[in-house]
């Protein structure tokens, strides 16, 4: 078992705070709810739940839309700079991290006698260290990499609280995406976007102006039940003393056995970019679900949408840095166009930053779900396409995706 400097309500749990992106708390929630954990308190960017070191391996392995899994250490007051030197070196560090590790740290500070945090950090980092040293007679190396052990600072005013960062590199960097290509989609608030939707892998999932693949590559990950973790080999609790190794394998053995083989729908994603789709292919294939994914080049109006159930998914450009505004909106016309006639009996889902744009649609939203995109404020929009003639679609054999 890692040590524990501080216990809360029971043998080595702790506060566990997760951050998400701005805006998608309510997704985090339900999927913290789903694995059995409390809902202590939560914020625009994030919810405290409590839990063991080694309930956080679980958490990261599993979690979808969180970004960082943070796990308290302890908590005290600090005036300034000095009182948090001694404050920190305090701890017994030497029970947590190796002297041989590499430490960074990381803080989010709002403390009248500090005006730039990176001293806060500075601060913190030699109590550490310093420490580690004056115990075993050697200095671990500490810098900005957060690829091994990392230390959360957050400073409020009087208030402290050190946290393990139990992740390191954020969650929403699973390991597949090599290729990212423009503007891409964190992955965590693509899964967020794809959970707004309702959609669970039972009815087809069609991603026209599909880029890196990002929603698609989610959606597949959804559909199988497969661990948005599973593919990372490192993680911030992999570099504190007492990692439970054995656990760890066994938690991954047993996301395996619980993940679906294949899909009872299909996967459709186009781009008009060539590019862009043999990126696509090649992060769908480092995610090992490329042969869920059918993928085309093509522009978006002439993807394939099969007959039955489904939604169709597009995140259209949205800027003026990306293309001139009079482009976008001939391309928002058209996308309200291909809804009406190709994809009657789905439901339509744009995701945008411009929400004049998408008054160019010619289509009612029935509803809209805020989310935010880089600190970009933005809306999923949903259109009920209802059942009718789908006269205008090209035939069968010209038109759809093949396997």
């Amino acid at each position: 078992m890692y040590p524990t400097e501080k216990e809360h309500n029971g043998a080595g749990k702790s506060r566990v705070l997760i951050t998400c992106a701005k805006g998608i708390t309510h997704f985090l929630k339900e999927e913290l709810v789903h694995l059995g954990f409390p809902i202590l308190s939560e914020t625009i960017a994030g919810i405290a739940t409590e839990g063991t070191i080694d309930d956080t391996l679980r958490l990261n392995l599993l979690l979808r839309t969180g970004h960082r899994v943070l796990f308290l250490i302890r908590e005290f007051t600090a005036h300034n700079a000095d009182a948090l030197y001694r404050a920190v070196s305090e701890i017994a560090w030497e029970k947590y991290i190796s002297q041989d590790e590499y430490i960074c740290v990381t803080s989010t500070v709002d403390n009248p006698s500090i005006r730039d945090s990176r001293y806060a950090n500075v601060k913190c980092k030699d109590a550490i260290v310093d420490r580690i040293r004056e115990k075993t007679g050697k200095r671990p190396d500490s810098g900005p990499d957060q690829d091994k052990a990392v230390v959360n600072l957050y400073w409020k005013e009087d208030l402290c609280s050190l946290y393990f960062d139990t992740t390191g590199e954020p969650l929403s960097r699973r390991g597949y995406r090599k290729i990212p290509m423009t503007a891409p989609m964190q992955e965590t608030l693509a899964a967020a976007v794809i959970k707004a939707s309702g959609w669970n892998g039972s009815t087809h999932f069609i991603n026209p102006m599909c880029g890196s693949g990002t929603l698609a590559i989610e959606a597949a990950l959804l559909g199988l039940n497969r661990a948005p973790g599973i593919l990372r080999n490192n993680f911030g609790f992999m570099h504190i003393k007492g990692f439970n190794k054995p656990l760890w394998n066994d938690l991954r053995a047993q996301v395996k056995r619980e993940a679906k083989k294949t899909l009872n729908c299909r996967i459709i994603a186009t781009d008009m970019s060539r590019e862009a789709v043999e990126a696509a292919k090649n992060n769908a294939a480092t995610a090992g679900v490329e042969h869920l994914i059918e993928f085309a080049v093509c522009d978006y109006a002439e993807t394939g949408v099969p007959d039955g159930k489904g939604i169709v998914m597009l995140n259209p450009e949205y800027g003026a840095r990306m293309g001139k505004i009079q482009e976008l909106e001939s391309m928002y016309s058209g996308i309200g166009d291909f809804f009406k006639q190709k994809c009657r009996g789905y439901t339509g889902y744009i995701f945008t930053g411009n929400l004049e744009l998408t008054k160019k649609v010619g289509l009612r939203a029935k509803r809209r779900v805020q989310f935010f995109n880089s600190g970009i404020e933005c809306r999923l929009l949903e259109y009920q396409l209802y059942e009718g003639s789908r006269k205008q679609r090209n035939s069968e054999s010209g038109n759809r995706v093949q396997k």
